[in-house]
């Protein structure tokens, strides 16, 4: 077991070599291919994570890891659960709390740049058994994406008869193959691949809001004017209390991804905007592009539906955009289907990033086989690639019958169930710990590059709020419905699975280190190892562009913030 050393040295160099010639600290412009590396505190090894990921790939990979299933198809049963007021007032809670988690993340991803991201400040700030039970939850989450939208995908394209008559392990094998060709480019190719994704999802859904509008006011041939009457009539909230923590949840899940950015801040070129502003970008375009489309659907589609209940998975055929484009014309409807596929594509793609990069932090740390730690000379984890495409193999489960299929996703996802709670309130925590470290320990804010918008506060609120979501999925998970009926243990294991897991993972590792102690005490941490080397430079960027800052700029730079 790896551990970070009594007293961490002063200086930290990603690439001896470079050093040498450079002579002062990390030099911020982006690198040659030859020398492109990521890197990470305590690394030695001969071959390195290529730091080949722009910021517009950052940007995008957060939004494609975002937009999926969850909203284009999850939204229906929503929807029914707890009627239009209730989603678009979840989606915009749960909005507020990624801002407070991503400005806190973004923080410490600017000074600490290293693989792994909020695992590593786990293990750093919290406590190391901690670290090691968020890393391999966090892990595992996406190891278990990897099927299933692998069998969503191809389940899509039932939609479409001629596609119907083909075996689903067909599309399978297609979709699995294209994945694995992704791979084999590396980084740059997964960024490519997944900006492309992620442009289609932002054009398709900004189509929709334009067309919902339309469609509310009357403007499509034989329909009247809709106006908020479904907010009257079935109502604006549904199922009372138990149907708005039914949201609550869903909406928690359908911003799963948005951490993502956190993973690739080893490869930022220019930390101090290139991280804050992809953290604002990200922010604003998911709260947009989820809060305005729901608010849409809300309008123009009645909240007690029938096929809104069966709104889940990959059932693309009852989501709430597709009967709504339907209204109008069955090629929208049809084309806006194809979206939902690349979508839940998209969500593969990103989930074998974000496993192979926290395997592979895992294995550095002596947390996992160190086999996963390998990187060969292209800058690939291919032992934790190779690891992820073999999970892939599950999808095939897909070719049984529907019942077993849906046995066998339902627990498989169990386990990963509350994984995005516990990573967000682990990332706020992680930024508390760490700003008591940094005055422990005699440092001064203003030493600090970039500093979360609203301080520990706004992580203490984060906090809180991630708790609430575990207490709402907690509730909905003990009850069967609003009446008051108890659920089976089946169906609460399905729903709260993960919590256990975790504890197992966490005590775990206590009695295989043998360390007790709950946290790291302030004094303690190690707020050197792997910390940006040009401090000096960063402070003073950020004085210039503060210096900017002014009511004449202020509109260029909300435009910024949000393209």
């Amino acid at each position: 077991m790896s551990s970070y050393p009594q007293e961490p040295p002063a200086v930290y160099s990603p690439n001896a070599a470079y050093d040498a010639e450079k002579l002062h600290g990390y030099d911020e412009k982006p690198l040659s291919h030859g020398n492109s590396q990521e890197f990470d505190a305590g690394e030695g090894q001969a071959n390195v994570l290529h730091r080949d990921l722009k910021g517009r790939h950052m940007q995008m990979i957060a939004i494609g890891g975002a937009i999926g299933a969850g909203l284009f198809v999850g939204s229906g049963s929503a929807l029914a659960a707890g009627g239009p007021a209730s989603l678009v007032l979840c989606f915009i809670i749960i909005g507020v709390m990624l801002l407070l988690v991503m400005q806190a993340l973004a923080e410490l991803g600017v000074l600490y740049p290293v693989n792994g991201g909020f695992f590593k400040y786990n293990l750093r700030f919290i406590n190391r058994s901690w670290g090691f039970a968020t890393g391999w939850d966090y892990a595992i989450q996406w190891l278990i994406i990897l099927p299933f939208e692998l069998t969503a995908a191809s389940l899509t394209l039932a939609y479409w008869q001629g596609a119907r008559d083909v075996n689903v392990g067909v599309w399978i094998a297609v979709f699995l193959v294209a994945l694995s060709a992704v791979q084999i480019f590396g980084v740059r190719g997964f960024g490519e691949v997944e900006f492309i994704l992620s442009l289609i999802k932002v054009v398709a859904l900004l189509g929709f809001i334009i067309y919902a509008i339309v469609l509310d006011c009357g403007g499509v041939a034989g329909q009247p004017y809709i106006g908020a009457r479904y907010w009257y009539s079935p109502g604006a909230f549904q199922g009372g209390f138990y149907g708005f923590c039914s949201v609550f949840v869903t909406a928690s899940f359908a911003f799963g991804g948005t951490e993502l950015t956190g993973l690739a801040a080893a490869e930022a070129a220019n930390p101090l905007r290139s991280i804050p502003q992809a953290t604002k970008q990200v922010f604003w375009r998911i709260t947009i592009f989820y809060v305005v489309s729901l608010l849409m659907v809300g309008l123009v589609v009645p909240s007690d539906a029938d096929y809104l209940l069966k709104a889940s998975g990959s059932a693309t055929q009852y989501s709430p955009f597709v009967a709504a484009l339907g209204i109008a014309s069955q090629g929208l409807a049809s084309t806006f289907n194809v979206v939902i596929c690349l979508s839940v594509l998209s969500v593969a793609n990103s989930s074998a990033y974000a496993t192979t990069r926290t395997l592979q932090a895992l294995a550095s740390e002596g947390m996992a086989p160190r086999l996963f730690e390998y990187i060969d000379k292209h800058g690939r984890p291919i032992y934790c690639v190779i690891l992820q495409l073999l999970f892939g193999l599950l999808a095939f489960v897909g070719e049984a019958s529907t019942t077993t299929r849906k046995e066998f996703f339902n627990w498989l996802l169990a386990l990963s169930g509350l994984v995005n709670f516990f990573t967000w309130g682990s990332i706020c925590f992680a930024h508390i710990r760490f700003r008591a470290g940094w005055k422990a320990q005699g440092r001064s804010l203003d030493d600090i590059p970039y500093k979360a918008a609203f301080g520990t506060i706004g992580s203490w609120i984060g906090l809180l709020l991630n708790m609430v979501c575990l207490m709402a999925t907690f509730y909905t998970s003990v009850w069967a419905d609003g009446a008051g009926t108890l659920n089976t243990a089946k169906g609460f294991f399905q729903s709260y699975l993960a919590a256990p897991l975790l504890l197992v993972l966490y005590v775990g590792w206590k009695i295989y280190t043998r360390d007790w102690t709950l946290f790291i005490k302030a004094s303690e941490m190690d707020i050197t190892s792997g910390m940006r080397e040009n401090l000096d430079e960063l402070r003073a960027l950020r004085v210039e562009v503060d210096s900017k800052k002014g009511i004449k700029s202020w509109p260029m730079r909300m435009v910024r913030a949000l393209i």
